[in-house]
């Protein structure tokens, strides 16, 4: 991805640098870490990175690690990025992850970021005269700061905004999704589905609601977003289709953007209680939910302080007691035709929202008549009218707003219309999960949990419907109570613009699935290796688990997974016709390449794709190390019956750890075990690596 970027002259910059892995307190929380985890654990990826890409720009963590702040941190921007790994990025910090003048400076941080500074100008100026500061150290950053721009600056980018939505774009965002969908089980291959269906039931709050990202800063307003309603609508274009949402899946009240009309925002610079108040400007509003972070497109506005009536009409779909909900970072009360519904002004507790910014959602019911309109208007104060102390991390200088509704529901009845749905139907899918509400910057996981109500959901349409499928849209684990009772569990992630697509081309068998799990998925979230460690305790967390993360904690400890790292099963089969795997040579020397070479097949009568997985064993070790070790992994793609032989370079790395005396790499002398498998759970084939003497080495 970031050859492909800077191969058109964009600049990509890579983070957080380094050991951002939990948001509780992430500005102040210092990471103990041995040096032997940060190195073989938490700085390869980014080693890897300065290896093989070498990308243009990088940008520091807000966490501390060992005591410091890795934006001021001297051993990591010049010791290791600049003079160990040769790698001269421009170094950014994150957004307000700057928290000193000289430090930072001293330590290579080019760019405080955002403008304007908080740390730099006047403060470098009193630096310099009281030489704290060396004005060669300050030109050195300008220097980086103004290369940087210089490059940037050739490629020819209008400064007009435009959007991007090519047909060849969608024809790829469909592929890439369906190739990261990973099927986790299938007995009795009841997937591919049949395309001659006559009645499928839909089942899931995520059937026409897809979630397409995650929260914070990966969550971006999409040209558009294809359900799994609609693609499945046109896979079977002459079936009954029913679809009931079963549970709720939403933290805070959906959205009504699809049920509101003529929505405008209309600025002030004083409050809806100033009389004959000056109209400033107006914007149409597309969502419900908005964040005005550098808002600036009405040059007489106070960007300061200012406020907002938001009015537009709301058409409810269906007849009943409807719920809203308000979160604000500032202040906001909702009127329905003209009546207080929901007043977030005077009384305000602090939530998630808004990277730890906003309220919490304040909700309130009221009875709407299908297809009637009502008048909504939002009075709406910007940041600084909030009435909570700002914490957080990210500044909001005009505020935001989340506004949703629903029709409410008695959670039972719900399940009871699913399970009715799905014992009617051929066939019944279930799609549901987590969404960028549950899974967002700002906060931490507390559970592993589905939605309340999700979990009985899946449960009893399984109980009515044994043959129906599963697909879950999360970034990471949920625990599955259910999952011995699914026949075919699909994990679809959260893929984009073409979600409903890429689902439907798995489930229908356009796309052969291959894709793997890049984590390993718990039973139980008690069993992560970093339970006991989890959390900022007096502003520290310890990492306790040390270079044990992942499946090499499970292969240490023997603990049960429910899917483990590396699984994805695909509707061909495969085997490896030979189990040994050759080593070329089978001595490692570092500076003749090494590769590990197996025979593949396709045993199945349909094409497909296998990762084929690489993992080092050193078990005549005297140090503690992991039972294996992922060092390289080929994708092949197989016609039926197909054969082929497969070449997996291994590196200095794979069998190699941190010495922790020596500060340095230590390539034990030793037999290693060279293991191929399609899981690190299913190893297949085995060989040997002989290393002929121990040796130490730095670098890349």
């Amino acid at each position: 991805m970031i050859l492909g970027c800077e191969s058109t002259g964009v600049i990509s910059a890579v983070k957080h640098f380094v050991a951002n892995d939990q948001e509780h307190e992430r500005r102040a929380v210092d990471c103990l870490i041995t040096q032997r985890a940060l190195r073989e654990v938490y700085l390869r990826p980014f080693q890897i990175v300065a290896r093989d890409a070498r990308p243009g720009a990088l940008m520091t963590s807000y966490n501390k690690v060992n005591g410091k702040h890795v934006a001021d941190s001297a051993e990591f921007l010049q010791g290791i990025l600049r003079t160990e790994w040769n790698w001269d990025p421009l170094i950014v910090s994150d957004w307000y992850g700057t928290y000193t003048t000289i430090d930072a400076i001293k330590a290579g941080l080019d760019l405080e970021m955002p403008g304007v500074s908080r740390y730099r100008g006047k403060y470098i100026e009193s630096a310099l005269q009281a030489r704290l500061l060396k004005q060669s150290t300050i030109d050195e950053r300008a220097r980086r700061v103004l290369r940087f721009a210089q490059k940037a600056s050739h490629l020819k980018v209008s400064e007009v905004e435009q959007g991007r939505d090519f047909p060849e774009d969608r024809v790829l965002n469909r592929q890439i999704c369906g190739s990261s969908i990973v099927l986790l089980k299938n007995e009795n291959s009841i997937l591919p589905l049949p395309k001659s269906v006559k009645k499928v039931a839909l089942v899931g709050s995520h059937v026409r609601l897809p979630a397409i990202s995650g929260g914070g800063s990966a969550s971006l307003v999409p040209y558009y977003a294809i359900s799994l309603y609609d693609a499945v609508s046109e896979v079977l274009a002459g079936a009954t289709i029913t679809h009931e949402v079963g549970a709720y899946a939403h933290q805070m009240l959906p959205v009504i953007d699809a049920m509101i009309s003529n929505a405008v925002i209309h600025f002030y610079n004083d409050p809806i209680d100033v009389k004959d108040r000056k109209l400033l400007g107006s914007e149409n509003v597309s969502s419900t939910s908005f964040q005005l972070m550098d808002y600036n497109n009405i040059p007489t506005l106070n960007k300061a302080m200012f406020w907002g009536t938001l009015v537009g009409e709301f058409i409810p779909t269906a007849t009943g007691i409807w719920e809203f909900g308000l979160s604000v970072f500032g202040t906001a009360d909702l009127y329905i035709d003209n009546e207080l519904v929901i007043e977030n002004t005077t009384h305000q507790t602090r939530g998630t929202a808004f990277f730890g910014k906003g309220t919490t959602e304040k909700v309130a019911t009221r009875r709407m008549v299908a297809g009637s309109t009502y008048k909504l208007r939002l009075e709406f104060g910007s940041a600084n009218t909030t009435k909570m102390e700002t914490t957080g991390v990210v500044n909001f200088g005009g505020g935001a707003v989340h506004l949703g509704a629903c029709l409410k529901v008695d959670p039972q009845e719900m399940i009871a219309r699913a399970v009715k749905a799905a014992a009617d139907a051929d066939y019944t899918i279930i799609c549901t999960g987590l969404s960028g509400e549950w899974e967002s910057e700002g906060f931490d996981r507390p559970h592993m949990d589905l939605p309340p109500g999700v979990d009985t959901m899946i449960s009893q349409v399984l109980d009515a419907a044994p043959n129906a499928v599963v697909v879950n849209q999360s970034g990471t684990p949920v625990t599955m109570s259910w999952a011995h009772k699914a026949k075919a569990i699909v994990q679809a992630w959260y893929g984009g613009n073409e979600t409903g697509h890429g689902i439907s081309d798995v489930l229908f068998g356009n796309v052969n699935p291959s894709g793997k799990l890049s984590l390993s998925w718990p039973v139980d979230v008690k069993h992560n290796p970093a339970y006991l460690n989890y959390a900022s305790v007096g502003g520290r967390v310890l990492y306790g688990e040390d270079v044990y993360v992942g499946y090499k904690f499970y292969d240490k400890t023997e603990r049960e997974v429910l899917f483990p790292f590396g699984h994805g099963l695909s509707y061909a089969t495969f085997k490896l016709p030979d189990s040994t795997v050759r080593t070329v040579p089978e001595t490692f020397h570092p500076d003749q390449p090494t590769v590990a070479i197996v025979k593949i097949k396709n045993t199945s009568s349909v094409p497909g794709a296998q990762v084929l997985q690489l993992y080092i064993s050193a078990p005549n070790s005297p140090t503690h190390r992991p039972v294996k070790e992922l060092h390289g992994f080929e994708k092949v793609y197989l016609e039926a019956g197909e054969e082929k032989e497969v070449q997996i370079p291994i590196d200095q790395y794979a069998t190699s750890f941190w010495d922790e005396i020596e500060s340095m790499w230590k390539s034990e002398r030793g037999i290693y075990d060279v293991l191929v498998g399609f899981s690190s759970q299913e190893i297949s084939g085995k060989g040997k690596l002989i290393v002929p003497e121990t040796r130490f080495w730095m670098g890349l």
